[in-house]
């Protein structure tokens, strides 16, 4: 421990700070005190993480999660504010050097250590992972040798942090030489088995003084992580047929826990078999040379140093093969981050706004009085007309060429995403009480009202080829009205929940006996003048993803059981889709089940995770066609260029990303906007093309984006 530095607290929340234990990337941990006595140390992150809420959001997940972890072998959370001007964990105080300070010091462990080592690791492991939680960063620095056995640390911060460098910029912390092969090319889907593959690699450390895969440099580690055999020089026998198992480069032939401790506890218990041997500081085993330019093999010379590794000549191109890229001490996840048909000087000129430049707006106004805020922001266009909902306002034309706000109209609803656009009317809400609810139609270029009509609280309208459908303010009939306000027809509704909607541009209800949506099976019911026409009848929680050939088409839930969990995602494992002539469903299925918001866009269904995977799968055969982890969370649904052959997402803070539409691969992505607003954390993101110029939302902030991203 040191003493406290110039700009160091002397408090954090209610604890008493005695001295700095450590500091790091991510932040400095000191030694606290609490009023009673109790030592803690309290990890406070740095100000340049504070700023970033996407760190925020991931470490009070984090917390949240590390709490549930209890165990002989783990450092317990005991408080933390996840929400303060500098967030901050403190888990209980463990005193006692860090493996790598111990191996530093008095050199490689005994037979009888490396056992208790594995069996205490083993140990913590499963309660981490009983806990939903992979540490991810497992290495010698983060287990603390104590009286009574490791203590496995940073398992909380060490992930937000992880998953934080992941959004905003692709790259994954971590420490190479104890990384798994499957955490450098896909980090977000790492499972415990990647865990094992880092204990593996911890105990050859600990039985010789280095890792498996030490080298000069990230670059030679990651690539011998992901494709060479471990060196295991050095490590006694008994081990190495376990480690060997652990280090597998694939994760399903690797030993679950259970497996792993029962092959520890065969490890000596004591080192009367072991040859005598002075301790003696760690030395490193011999390692590769450098490479140069020139260079085509990497030798270590002879004896029982390292043996040659034979590495293609350019290294850096052999990594890009693999997607490894490396910045300073970080490695930067960046497979398929272009492809051939992005780079070549064929593609398109842009079709932009005429005098279109990168803008940025804030979609906001003060107003007087209570708001009723849908919290639903976002944008609609048509042609070149851009129409957005905002704070203080109900809709907004802004000019989508420079971002400049044309006209404004309303102020009750606010944070409400305009219903659509068409025949030169835009189409918004009005609450002008509790009691009422209306349709208005704005003409498009001036915000003058043209009619309203009232509709029911809860359903909502929707544009369909004939005009607007909505339900009446008594929920006893559809309505359809023209676009010059004239009731078109009505058509009786059931006496039961049903909900407007346009499949395929046509008129359809999806109605249940339930007081609310999904309680029991859906009727898929076709709207026309004077009555409504049974089409399907489809299970209970299907979800309506719009239409393919004029054929309405559904999502099949694989359970429709509810759940009252946060983050819980419901799985999916069929298509449905309905012939409106023959009512007859084609089951369609899956290969495997999908989760994550779904979205229909030109004959292919686009699963979208909150950690950010997405998957596209074929519409007409449930094939799928690709699956990318991007990293980046929150994201919005899609939309999709043809002209680019790309598929563009935002998220809450207003990064964009652009992958490749047959193939998945990411093409570019943006950084963070500069303080999108107090509302971003609460607000789903939207994005949409004005021709080729891309608009997004974030919080209420608009913005545009060339095709490539450029501002």
């Amino acid at each position: 421990m040191t003493s406290l530095s110039t700009g160091d607290p002397e408090t954090i929340g209610e604890y008493t700070l005695l001295g700095r234990l450590g500091a790091g990337g991510m932040g400095v941990v000191y030694l606290g005190v609490s009023a009673s006595g109790r030592q803690v140390a309290v990890k406070l992150v740095h100000g340049s993480y504070a700023q970033e809420e996407e760190f925020r959001t991931r470490f009070r997940q984090e917390i949240a999660a590390a709490r549930r972890v209890s165990g002989a072998f783990t450092a317990p959370v005991v408080d933390a504010d996840p929400d303060a001007d500098r967030p901050w964990m403190a888990t209980l105080y463990v005193p006692g050097l860090s493996l790598a300070q111990v191996v530093r010091k008095d050199g490689p462990l005994s037979q009888r250590e490396l056992r208790a080592l594995g069996l205490g690791l083993t140990e913590a492991l499963r309660d981490i992972h009983r806990a939903g939680l992979v540490h991810r960063d497992l290495k010698p620095a983060n287990v603390l040798m104590t009286e009574d056995g490791p203590r496995v640390i940073d398992f909380g911060i060490s992930r937000a942090a992880d998953s934080q460098s992941l959004t905003v910029t692709g790259r994954v912390i971590g420490t190479p030489p104890f990384m798994s092969p499957e955490q450098l090319a896909s980090p977000r889907d790492v499972t415990p088995a990647s865990d094992v593959f880092s204990l593996g690699s911890l105990m050859v450390f600990a039985a010789v003084g280095t890792g498996p895969f030490d080298a000069d440099s990230p670059y030679m580690t990651g690539y011998q992580v992901m494709h060479e055999a471990p060196d295991l020089d050095g490590v006694p026998e008994a081990l190495r047929r376990i480690v060997e198992r652990c280090l597998d480069k694939d994760p399903a032939a690797r030993p679950d826990l259970a497996d792993l401790h029962r092959m520890l506890q065969t490890l000596p218990e004591s080192d009367a078999a072991a040859p005598p041997k002075a301790r003696e500081s760690a030395a490193p085993r011999p390692r590769p040379t450098p490479l140069s330019s020139a260079t085509t093999s990497v030798g270590t010379g002879t004896g029982k140093g390292r043996r040659s590794r034979m590495l293609l000549t350019g290294l850096a191109a052999a990594l890009a093969v693999t997607g490894l890229s490396i910045g300073a001490g970080v490695f930067v996840s960046g497979q398929d981050t272009t492809t051939a048909a992005d780079t070549t000087a064929t593609t398109p000129a842009a079709s932009l706004p005429n005098g279109w430049r990168p803008w940025r707006t804030a979609l906001r106004q003060e107003v007087k009085g209570v708001p009723l805020d849908y919290q639903t922001p976002g944008c609609v266009a048509d042609g070149s007309a851009l129409f957005c909902g905002g704070t203080g306002f109900t809709v907004a034309r802004i000019d989508p060429a420079s971002g400049r706000i044309l006209w404004r109209s309303g102020t009750r609803p606010q944070g409400v995403r305009p219903i659509g656009v068409r025949d030169g009317l835009v189409y918004v809400y009005e609450d002008p009480d509790d009691t009422t609810r209306r349709v208005v139609a704005l003409d498009a270029g001036t915000g003058q009202r043209r009619w309203q009509r009232d509709i029911d609280k809860a359903a909502d309208p929707v544009l369909y080829d004939g005009g607007l459908l909505t339900l009446s303010p008594d929920a006893s009939s559809f309505v359809a009205y023209g676009p010059s306000g004239k009731e078109l027809w009505q058509a009786p509704s059931l006496d039961e929940y049903c909900a407007p909607s346009a499949l395929g541009g046509a008129p359809y209800a999806l109605c249940s006996a339930g007081t609310e949506p999904g309680q029991t099976p859906v009727d898929l019911m076709k709207i026309e003048p004077g009555g409504l026409t049974e089409s399907a009848v489809l299970p209970r929680k299907t979800e309506a993803l719009g239409a393919v050939g004029g054929q309405p088409l559904f999502l099949a839930p694989q359970t429709a059981k509810d759940v009252y969990e946060a983050g819980y995602e419901r799985p999916y494992n069929a298509l449905l889709r309905v012939d409106p002539e023959t009512r007859k469903v084609r089951r369609i299925p899956l290969a495997r089940p999908l989760t994550g918001a779904a979205t229909l866009v030109d004959g292919v269904v686009y699963f979208v995770r909150s950690d950010g995977s997405v998957t596209a799968v074929s519409a007409d055969s449930g094939r799928q066609l690709w699956q990318k982890a991007t990293d980046m969370e929150s994201l919005s649904a899609p939309v999709v260029s043809a002209t680019y052959k790309r598929v563009y997402f935002s998220n809450r803070f207003g990064r964009l990303l652009a992958l490749n539409s047959r193939t998945g691969a990411e093409v570019w992505r943006t950084s963070a906007l500069d303080d999108p607003g107090d509302k971003a954390q609460g607000t789903p993101p939207r994005v949409l093309l004005v021709k080729d110029a891309i608009v997004a939302t974030a919080g209420d902030t608009a913005f545009s984006r060339s095709p490539d991203g450029l501002d």
